[in-house]
């Protein structure tokens, strides 16, 4: 639904990243930059599954097209595009609005809840998170190695209880915009901006969604999302946004699940626990395409890789990575 950091149920206690396919980067400890594919990888035969399930990059200016599995997933709904066009004066994108409709923007894509549900996802992500945290660290430390002494302000959209600050908030003069729709995930996300040495005068949190952030266009040097468009509104408009606030030459990185290949028993149980996925972990689809809306959402450069995880298999595979603008 809005944007946030989703929460996910985690089955298993032994760490193990399994490549997603023998063309897959070896997820490996930090050492310089992704390994990644060339455009010639790519192809579009329905009968080989190898080349469907390529780990791929698109050079900059390159023409890139990322297979993440057969079906597109086809959204029911229009809220966000309906909340941006009910202004009578319909703003051309987010920056054109002012305070008050951009809380109307985040009132009418996620609907307030309670205050004890709102706590109740924010408490339950900062506790039940760890062994997930812990698997991944390693292409986390690789993935945001990229953003040392190259981003002085940095936007994480879906910040939820600030996992990801450890990484790069320690970084001297770094200042950082942490928005969620969330209330509640504000003290988790500045008392982990405080353990990562960031003074929270350099921190912000913004109360929004990702289909309308609050601030200006090129206002940003990178854009972080982890484990976010699983749960927007509109993922299309969310990836508008992030490449209308990034300035040229920043980055977006991205940790983002997708869904299984079509007629796999993985996909099979994703479509079956997905109603119940949106509902108990506030609007996150297991069944989405979301490497392939990345990769066409209009970047100068896509870096995509994915991966296996062991700790919540229902949320396999997963893709990572950096776009540029």
């Amino acid at each position: 639904m809005a944007v946030k950091s989703s929460l996910v149920f985690f089955f298993s206690s032994t760490p193990k990243i399994t490549p997603y396919s023998p063309r897959c980067s070896k997820l490996k400890p930090p050492r310089g930059k992704i390994t990644t594919f060339s455009f010639s990888d790519l192809r579009y035969d329905d009968d080989d599954d190898d080349k469907r399930k390529a780990v791929i990059k698109r050079s900059h200016g390159e023409s890139f097209c990322c297979i993440c599995g057969r079906r597109r997933f086809i959204e029911g709904t229009t809220a966000t595009s309906t909340a941006l066009a009910a202004f009578p004066n319909g703003p051309s994108n987010a920056s054109d609005l002012h305070a008050d409709e951009y809380r109307s923007v985040l009132n009418k894509v996620r609907p307030p809840r309670p205050d004890w549900y709102e706590e109740f996802i924010a408490s339950a992500l900062d506790k039940f998170s760890d062994s997930y945290e812990a698997e991944i660290a390693d292409y986390k430390s690789q993935l945001f190695s990229n953003l040392k002494g190259k981003a002085q302000k940095v936007l994480e959209i879906g910040i939820g209880t600030g996992p990801n600050l450890k990484y790069y908030a320690g970084e001297a003069d770094v200042q950082v915009f942490g928005m969620d729709p969330n209330r509640k995930m504000e003290k988790y996300a500045q008392a982990a901006a405080e353990a990562a040495g960031l003074p929270l005068t350099n921190f912000e949190f913004l109360h929004a969604v990702g289909e309308a952030i609050p601030l200006g266009d090129a206002s940003v040097d990178a854009v972080v999302g982890t484990l976010v468009l699983c749960s927007v509104k509109d993922v299309d408009i969310a990836l508008k946004e992030v490449k209308r606030v990034l300035r040229p030459g920043g980055i977006y990185l991205f940790v983002e699940h997708v869904a299984a290949k079509d007629g796999t028993v993985l996909r099979f149980i994703q479509n079956v626990l997905d109603p119940l996925q949106q509902t108990v972990a506030d609007g996150c689809h297991l069944t989405r395409e979301t490497g392939m809306k990345i990769s066409e959402a209009g970047f100068s450069g896509v870096e995509l890789n994915k991966a296996f995880v062991s700790n919540a298999f229902h949320v396999n595979p997963q893709v990572y990575g950096i776009a540029y603008k």
